[in-house]
């Protein structure tokens, strides 16, 4: 008999007639809107706007990843030496992908429609690395020394360790980690 038949039949008999691998598909995926655990590291063209930039951070916090972010500029020397290890370590060694998968993108910021994006988020040094999560810049875990980015074994660990937080909010103004938190006492136990 046809389940698509217009006979009413008990539930537990129309169940018993359908293969036992008819559920599987669902059983398999289940319906959620949460991002999947693992995501593959993405790699996005270089920021050359601030609209750019304000899109990679919504597309990231969509994705619950994290956006780590190269400022660069096309005078600067040691950011031609950083850039290469950086995508080896994101695109080659797949680095972060385990904990869930990063994003990375290089912000030019000598570029003419780029506007005043590097001072509202505090870089004031080339090269800099820093990363957003929930489009919010994680102002305390910048980097900003060449001999670290240049260190292979720590940007091994930064990277995973960014991945790792990927869906937890940044450093964006809370009263204790804020940028002024530590500043005024705001911040202090009693």
């Amino acid at each position: 008999m046809s389940i698509l038949s217009k006979q009413k039949l008990p539930l537990t008999r129309l169940l018993k007639s359908r293969p036992s691998n008819a559920f599987a598909p669902l059983a398999r995926r289940a319906f959620t809107s949460a991002a999947p655990l693992r995501l593959q590291n993405r790699i996005y063209t270089s920021v050359r706007s601030s609209d750019e930039l304000s899109s990679l951070l919504l597309l990231s916090s969509t994705n619950r990843t994290p956006l780590i972010t190269l400022w660069t500029a096309s005078w600067c020397s040691s950011c031609r030496t950083i850039r290469p290890l950086l995508l080896s370590l994101i695109e080659k060694e797949a680095i972060g992908e385990k904990e869930g998968g990063v994003g990375y993108a290089e912000v030019e910021i000598d570029s003419p429609n780029i506007g005043s994006v590097a001072s509202q988020y505090f870089v004031n040094s080339i090269p800099t690395i820093l990363s957003f999560r929930a489009q919010e810049a994680v102002l305390e875990e910048k980097v900003t020394s060449l001999a670290e980015m240049k260190d292979k074994e720590f940007m091994r660990l930064w990277i995973e360790n960014e991945a790792r937080r990927g869906g937890e909010r940044g450093d964006g103004g809370g009263i204790s980690t804020g940028l002024f938190g530590g500043l005024f006492g705001l911040g202090e136990k009693k």
